[in-house]
């Protein structure tokens, strides 16, 4: 039996503000999770998308790209990008836990009128501004410079130096 590759429609909305790359990845990330793509399906050839949509092959790449990082496909070298299951994937404990506070965190934040893009963004910013908050004491006073290994810690305390 032979299994037809599955096309991609889309459109670029010349209107909206997000780049391209994120429209693309977030049509493809709406097909896999609206049951378009089941797991296990091979999505479209970088190249071949590219040119079928006649877009910029590093737009389709940094969209497949965004797609991996985010778990949703995984990449085979030489074979292309397949749809991952998630059921399977995301069966353990701390990842269970933390998908409850995210969904109770984004179902607050709803409420309080926001989206749920404008919800991510600002969360965004704030993990941003934590991570900064966190390295603050490794930071050298009146300076940029962030101590990577303040004294004792890290690579030269392990080799004894």
């Amino acid at each position: 039996m032979i299994q037809r590759e599955k096309q991609i429609t889309f459109e670029a909305d010349e209107a909206s503000n997000l780049p391209l790359w994120v429209q693309l990845r977030k049509r493809i990330a709406y097909l896999i999770s609206s049951g378009f793509f089941k797991p296990g399906d091979q999505l479209p050839k970088i190249r071949e998308l590219a040119a079928d949509l006649s877009i910029n092959f590093n737009t389709v790449n940094k969209a497949y790209l965004s797609l991996q990082t985010d778990g949703l496909v995984k990449s085979v070298r030489g074979k292309g990008a397949f749809v991952t299951d998630l059921a399977t994937q995301q069966n353990d404990e701390p990842a269970d836990e933390a998908e409850a506070l995210m969904d109770e965190c984004l179902h607050a934040c709803r409420n309080l009128g926001l989206s749920y893009d404008e919800t991510v963004s600002r969360m965004h910013v704030r993990a941003a501004r934590l991570k900064m908050k966190e390295a603050a004491p490794a930071r050298r006073p009146d300076s940029n410079v962030i101590v990577l290994f303040p004294e004792g810690e890290g690579v030269a305390a392990e080799k004894g130096a």
